[in-house]
């Protein structure tokens, strides 16, 4: 009698398989984690907690607005000591908090928008090292370092004009590194500019590079009109991926991650900035935009096959959206956490609202999912926890007393929180 031997080999495979998907959830690579969607697979991470309840904290020798990703062990870090034109990145053990080394680049000091700094791009990193990307108005510069913090390659992309400055952060797909470059034409604020100033718009494009060699692999020219500051992600369907990236002249746009050929892409709904970064959930691709303090407007979006002209609106939302906070998507919940405290939770596939709260406060940090929960950080420094469900409810507050901006990072059971002059641990490592 025959007996198939499959069952028992998936039996024998399953723990290596679970152990290996586990090994990868851990790293924090990019802004917002796996995909950019703010959603961790962490447990135990309080919903209040105290001073003792720290790993550890550290003050940080600059100061910033960037998030911190991690490999191995090690987290990355970028900020700027504005007043000696330097701006850094640090390599950081995580279990202890000790900076493991730091590498610091000058710079000429330009005009930024008053919660601006001059190192806000969140880096990405991979087993191979951590890319960085900052600008001037002469320079878009991407530097590549080892987890050792030793120089692999730079790129000079060529000048970079927006009005508020930059906040690039890259994100490493499929062996290339993967940057938006959308900039301002300023003859859209002339009206805020010396008369001086060269009127010509800024050369915006999207870009990619070869992960170990810097070379571009393709390029796609784009119209400029205002400088955008969202994180592409990446969309994979069968065997094709594309990253996802959206701007203020062309709406939300495919573009096939290997070719570099525009999959798809919907441009009627723009009329003002993207800050929030594009996030998934099914066959949806969602996206907005707005002005000022306020999103004005979020939309789904149903993608269109390969090669088509254009993806299809399914539903739009204009009420209470973020402008700077990215949303989360998770379990069939849509939850936008606007900058000026409200936040509303919606159905994912038809965007019927189940509820919408101010919690108070003002907000740039996008909010994170862990265990079922949203984790908030306001402008001042209070993180304010929520159920993740189709009923509000706020299980607790906690305040950092800083000023802090940045998104956290979770890896191996801690979340790390960064305020504008310290880092934090909190959390319980898995043994």
């Amino acid at each position: 009698m025959f007996v198939s031997m499959r069952p028992f080999l998936t039996l024998l495979l399953l723990p290596l398989v679970l152990s290996s998907a586990d090994s990868t959830a851990e790293e924090w690579t990019r802004f917002r984690g796996p995909n950019g969607s703010g959603i961790s697979t962490a447990t135990g991470i309080p919903v209040t907690w105290t001073e003792k309840d720290y790993q550890w904290k550290i003050d940080l020798p600059v100061q910033g607005s960037s998030s911190p990703v991690l490999w191995g062990g090690r987290i990355f870090l970028t900020g700027d000591d504005a007043g000696n034109g330097q701006r850094s990145i640090l390599g950081i053990d995580a279990d202890s908090g000790r900076i493991q080394w730091r590498h610091d680049y000058s710079f000429e000091d330009h005009y930024l928008h008053r919660d601006n700094d001059f190192a806000s791009g969140t880096p990405c990193v991979d087993e191979d090292g951590v890319i960085v990307v900052w600008s001037t108005p002469e320079q878009l510069l991407m530097i590549a370092l080892s987890l050792d913090g030793q120089e692999q390659w730079r790129r000079d992309l060529g000048p970079y004009k927006g009005l508020h400055g930059s906040s690039s952060s890259p994100i490493i797909a499929d062996g290339l590194v993967v940057l938006a470059n959308d900039q301002m034409d300023p003859k859209r604020f002339s009206f805020y500019l010396p008369e001086d100033t060269n009127m010509d718009p800024g050369k915006s494009f999207l870009i990619a590079l070869d992960r170990k060699t810097g070379e571009t692999r393709w390029k796609v020219d784009r119209k400029s009109e205002l400088a955008g500051y969202a994180t592409p992600c990446i969309r994979r369907v069968g065997d094709r991926a594309e990253a996802i990236f959206t701007s203020t002249v062309h709406g939300i746009t495919a573009v096939d991650l290997q070719t570099g050929g525009i999959s798809w892409e919907i441009d009627q709904l723009w009329d003002n900035r993207t800050v929030s970064s594009p996030q998934l959930y099914r066959e949806l691709v969602f996206g907005s935009f707005g002005q000022g303090l306020s999103g004005q407007r979020l939309v789904a979006v149903r993608p269109g096959p390969a090669g088509s002209a254009r993806g299809e609106l399914v539903y739009d939302v204009t009420k209470s959206v973020p402008l700077v906070p990215s949303f989360v998507v998770k379990d069939g919940l849509l939850f936008l956490w606007t900058d000026s405290g409200v936040v509303t939770c919606l159905d994912a596939e038809t965007g019927k609202v189940h509820w919408r709260e101010r919690v108070d406060g003002d907000f740039y940090s996008s909010p994170l999912w862990i265990e079922g929960r949203l984790y908030g950080i306001s402008k001042r420094g209070e993180v304010v926890v929520l159920a993740a469900s189709r009923e509000f409810a706020e299980l607790g507050r906690v305040n950092l007393g800083e000023k802090t901006f940045a998104t956290p990072a979770v890896s191996d059971g801690v979340m790390y929180l960064r305020t504008q002059a310290r880092l934090y641990a909190l959390g319980k490592a898995k043994e």
